[in-house]
């Protein structure tokens, strides 16, 4: 079943693609997954960020292949850091590059959407608490991470508006340990990668996460990016591809002058 979020003539509906169409829900597929009855065309529906404002989670260095091109050391353990819900966007939003941005990244990611509510939970049982899964780009801002990684923080270069594309749709009733990851630039293969090569897998990422925070209905995990990351540049389109899911498109624009003054830099040491 393949979830989405869109907007329909002047509101904003949940609904269940079936082939050019959408079966509407009457409310929040967490409350439910039972048709109105409604349909609305597909052509006729903007698709939008599949959750309104999610908690964004993520996992670094994740990925045996993206650890060797980094030149980091193999983690011991889930490497998390946050981003803001404001850096959530959905298809064909543009991805803005700040003023700031000097290399700015794109990295396609399997992100988990939490369907139920939980804390502690068992790693045998984590799946339970999944309502699907979805695409996602964790964009990033290279130079602004080297600044912050030697001092343990990673915030501000992943934490831009739009940095964290997600869509087309939620996916349910997928294995997650076995799907396609893809990113392309302008037609172009940049990466390809498999789940079932991530160092720490779904289900113990919910458990590990679930120690320390309670998972909300809502909530989006991102699970780390293959190798082959790579820069994206104004007039750019970069399309992130799942099985199973879809593909996710996005162009990439530069942030305009006026709108705000960039960022001090950095005081000498």
């Amino acid at each position: 079943m393949k979830i989405a979020r869109y907007q329909f003539q002047d509101a904003i509906h949940y609904g269940v693609l079936e082939g050019d169409h959408l079966l509407r829900l009457p409310g929040s597929p967490f409350d439910g997954l039972t048709s109105t009855g409604q349909t609305d065309a597909l052509a006729d529906a903007r698709l939008l960020c599949p959750l309104p404002a999610p908690r964004l989670f993520a996992i670094g260095m994740n990925y045996i292949g993206h650890i060797a091109e980094a030149g980091a050391k193999t983690p011991e353990i889930p490497q998390i850091f946050m981003m803001p819900t404001t850096a959530a966007i959905g298809p064909d939003e543009p991805i803005v590059r700040p003023l700031e941005a000097q290399m700015v990244h794109h990295e396609a990611e399997l992100a988990i959407v939490i369907g139920g509510k939980g804390r502690r939970i068992r790693e045998e049982d984590a799946l339970d608490h999944v309502l699907g899964y979805t695409c996602a780009n964790d964009v990033s801002e290279r130079v602004i991470q080297g600044r912050e990684m030697p001092y343990g923080c990673l915030m501000i270069g992943k934490a831009f508006d739009s940095f964290c594309p997600l869509g087309p749709v939620i996916a349910t009733g997928l294995d997650p340990a076995n799907l396609g990851v893809r990113a392309h630039v302008n037609g172009v293969l940049r990466q390809q990668g498999n789940t079932s090569d991530l160092l720490f897998s779904v289900p113990f990422i919910i458990a590990y996460l679930s120690q320390a925070v309670t998972l909300l209905p809502g909530d989006v995990i991102l699970t780390g990016t293959p190798s082959g990351v790579g820069p994206l540049l104004a007039g750019d389109v970069c399309d992130i591809s799942i099985d199973g899911i879809g593909t996710l498109r996005n162009p990439v624009v530069d942030e305009a002058a006026r709108h705000l003054r960039a960022m001090p830099a950095p005081r000498a040491s």
